[in-house]
């Protein structure tokens, strides 16, 4: 699995992102992190391959997270689907 690491200077936090590489609500999540120097990793879930999909669903089923994206998971417990710039602000702290 394509998972990418975006280096930033603020590594309070543990953030991960589920998103599709043409979705703009994605981009502008990853956009949102990239403005506030937040490090963070995403994966493009439609760049993957069948074999790393069923992986990811069933990470999702396990969360019991619709397939929704972006899907913005911080700390392994808050969980945050489409781009909701109040929750990501309260969440992270900026």
């Amino acid at each position: 699995m394509n998972i990418v690491k975006v280096p930033g200077s603020d590594r309070r936090h543990k953030v991960f992102v589920y998103a599709l590489s043409t979705c703009a609500w994605c981009k502008k999540t990853k956009r949102f992190l990239e403005e506030h120097n937040i490090e963070f990793e995403y994966v493009d879930v439609d760049r993957c391959t069948q074999e790393e999909m069923a992986e990811i669903m069933g990470e999702l089923e396990r969360r019991k997270v619709p397939m929704s994206l972006p899907l913005i998971i911080i700390d392994e417990k808050i969980q945050i689907t489409g781009f909701k710039e109040d929750q990501l602000k309260e969440a992270l702290g900026v």
